[in-house]
């Protein structure tokens, strides 16, 4: 028996999770639109009893099946999959405000995106419209000094060797400060989606993307790329 008692969004995630859905999945055989399963899962939004009853129906469930738990003993499989990633073959997506290197791009279903950024950007106008995307983000200063502007909370800087921890789908977006021509992070995205890379990706895709070759195991599409220009490699590439 467990301590307290789980959440809707809990329930309705773990269901999705053993069926091995994507949310677009889950939308398809439920009836129940993304944005709706989306809330309900991240804890912002609540079904209404008919539309329990909808959901349950459309799965072909009882209600009582419809809420029963996963079970926490079973052995969780190991997948001895990985990828290790560089600067030369992560998916980069380049912007005269800030470069983004999605590292192990290759992996599908990955529960973390890993992206080596370089900001650049000055201002909140520069930068362009706050990034949302569901799921966490983790960041963590490596060269230069940062500055998170999000929606609910004052500006905070970051200097080398800080980090930040919060809710991504809080509109946010990063910065340079005076005095910092350039920063460099590593952040860390959450994602329980085989979607979600695209589309936080396709969030930050303003002008070019250069896809590097993929790999035939275990790996994403292609993202759609246009051609890059040649550009001459400094000590930070690596």
């Amino acid at each position: 028996m467990t301590s307290e008692s789980p959440t809707l969004g809990a329930l309705i995630r773990g269901l999705r999770s053993r069926k091995g859905w994507t949310l677009k999945e889950m939308s398809t055989n439920s009836g129940i639109p993304v944005s709706t399963l989306s809330k309900v899962e991240h804890g912002q939004l609540t079904l209404s009893y008919d539309k329990l009853y909808q959901l349950s129906q459309k799965l072909g469930m009882r209600m009582s099946e419809l809420f029963a738990e996963e079970d926490k003993g079973a052995d969780t499989p190991v997948t001895a999959r990985r990828s290790i990633g560089d600067l030369t073959s992560a998916v980069r997506v380049e912007t005269p405000n800030y470069d983004y290197h999605y590292l192990c791009a290759e992996l599908r279903r990955k529960r973390m995106i890993p992206v080596i950024a370089r900001i650049r950007a000055k201002s909140v106008k520069q930068f362009g419209q706050l990034v949302h995307h569901s799921g966490e983000e983790f960041t963590y200063v490596l060269k230069g000094a940062v500055v998170l502007h999000s929606e609910f909370y004052d500006p905070v800087v970051l200097r080398e060797g800080q980090s930040i921890y919060f809710d991504s789908s809080m509109g946010h977006a990063y910065l340079a400060p005076e005095g910092c021509d350039e920063a460099e992070v590593l952040t860390v995205m959450s994602s329980e989606d085989e979607e979600q890379m695209q589309a936080i990706m396709s969030s930050h895709v303003h002008e070019n993307t250069h896809t590097p070759a993929q790999s035939t195991t275990d790996s994403a599409p292609a993202v759609a790329a246009k051609p890059v220009k040649p550009r001459k490699r400094s000590r930070q590439d690596g």
